[in-house]
């Protein structure tokens, strides 16, 4: 997705998993995130994503025996997003599973401040998502993505290309059965090795069979638990800043205007005041 944005942008694209960064050595850690902030710098306009966040800012002070390292990386990481300006544009997405471990400083204003949940794949989604990871093989006509997409409800991106994985190996192994079947028979006098390399390929295709026999071993990853944690963390997200709007944090720029007017007036009285009472003394 974030490939995707930069591609729509024609922004560069710096990938980078969070524990790429991190280094057994004292000073390691902030030094492998003060260059690749320098690169990203470099190939501005860039899109910086990182992927497994909460391995890079993870609370700090969240105890554990790399506390201490740990506090030191979000320290850096956290500067050198506050220090981003200076006319260079780079925008910067993370991607966790965790959100409710990242520290808070990270989603303070300024930094990574909007916060996006992308929840399991719809009916149309999985199409898509069928149909990219099949995009290179043949299908069978009695088989189509939306069938599959009617049993798969629940998978996530992922457990749907392992589904579709499996089914392209399940055929190329039975491709290569029916070849050495093929060459036993040549072994064995019954056809010459004209006439097998004659024969039709006994698996052109991915059949029925071979995703029935995948499915069969398929898992979800995402349980049902944990979409609860995460749709209770959006719902705990979204009642904070409901309870900011009817506390009045709502900005009015007009109002904000007239504030600013009746404190002004109210100091311009005060020193007015303020000189008499000074010459009377």
């Amino acid at each position: 997705m974030a490939k995707a944005i930069a591609n729509e942008c024609g922004a560069n694209f710096i990938s980078v998993k969070g524990p790429e960064l991190l280094n057994a050595w004292f000073g390691g850690s902030e030094a492998n995130v003060r260059d690749l902030f320098d690169k990203a710098r470099a190939a501005s306009p860039c899109i910086l994503f990182f992927d497994e966040m909460d391995s890079l800012a993870r609370a700090r002070g969240s105890g554990g025996g790399s506390s201490e390292t740990s506090d030191r990386v979000i320290n850096q990481l956290l500067s050198e997003i506050d220090g981003i300006g200076s006319g260079k544009t780079l925008f910067i997405i993370g991607a966790t599973n965790r959100p409710d471990i990242l520290d808070p400083g990270i989603m303070r204003p300024g930094r990574l401040d909007q916060l996006i949940y992308i929840p399991l794949p719809d009916r149309e989604s999985r199409v898509s998502i069928f149909k990219a990871n099949l995009r290179k093989s043949p299908i069978a006509e009695d088989i189509t993505f939306e069938q599959l997409a009617e049993v798969t409800d629940g998978f996530s991106g992922a457990d749907i290309t392992e589904i579709c994985q499996r089914a392209a190996k399940n055929a190329i192994r039975d491709a290569i059965t029916a070849d050495i079947e093929r060459q036993k028979r040549v072994e064995d006098g019954e056809l010459t090795q004209e006439e097998a390399d004659a024969l039709p390929d006994p698996v052109p295709c991915i059949t029925r069979a071979h995703f029935e026999a995948s499915m069969s071993k398929a898992r979800r990853s995402v349980t049902p638990d944990i979409v609860q944690q995460y749709d209770d963390f959006t719902a705990k997200i979204k009642s904070k800043w409901t309870e900011n709007d009817q506390e009045g944090s709502s900005y009015d720029i007009d109002a904000a205007a007239v504030e600013q007017a009746r404190e002004d007036a109210l100091l311009d009285g005060e020193e007015e005041v303020a000189v008499p009472a000074t010459g009377e003394d």
